[in-house]
């Protein structure tokens, strides 16, 4: 039995240039250095274990691409700074609805990443600033599990 939490998370990711990365069927992108906030679900049976493969993928420990955002982990420029997670809770579009409303952050969606299982426009949110997008990720995971959103 997989005793393993899963939950919602949100992945702070660094990239440190500005990059062109080709995300597999999706096609390329132009991306600016700066903050990008990936947001998705672990309820599948390895739960968090997802996380740790994106890690594994940033440190280049992996190359099997399974999600769009592993795409953007496997370009030498980026890494993974933090993550936030919101344990037993399917709160993924709430999350990343919140991440691109915030008022105190400029965030910008990298359109058609991230959600091609829902019928939102991307779950991959850039900010320029570390600290005012992170803080748009923790506000938008709480006002999630508090039901704001």
């Amino acid at each position: 039995m997989n005793t393993m939490p899963k939950g919602t998370y949100t992945l702070l990711v660094e990239l440190a240039d500005d990059a062109t990365v080709e995300f597999g069927a999706a096609g390329e992108r132009d991306l600016s250095d700066g903050w990008y906030a990936y947001t998705g679900s672990a309820f599948g049976t390895g739960g968090f274990s997802r996380v740790e493969r994106h890690r594994e993928l940033a440190a280049g420990e992996r190359d099997a691409r399974h999600w769009h955002v592993d795409y953007l982990l496997g370009h030498p420029a980026s890494r993974v700074a933090d993550v936030v997670k919101t344990v037993g809770e399917d709160v993924e579009c709430e999350v990343n609805r919140g991440i691109e409303a915030d008022g105190e952050t400029r965030v910008e969606p990298v359109a058609g990443l991230g959600a091609s299982d829902c019928d939102c426009d991307s779950h991959l949110e850039f900010g320029p600033e570390r600290e005012r997008l992170e803080r748009a990720v923790r506000r938008a995971h709480a006002d999630a599990r508090d039901g704001e959103r």
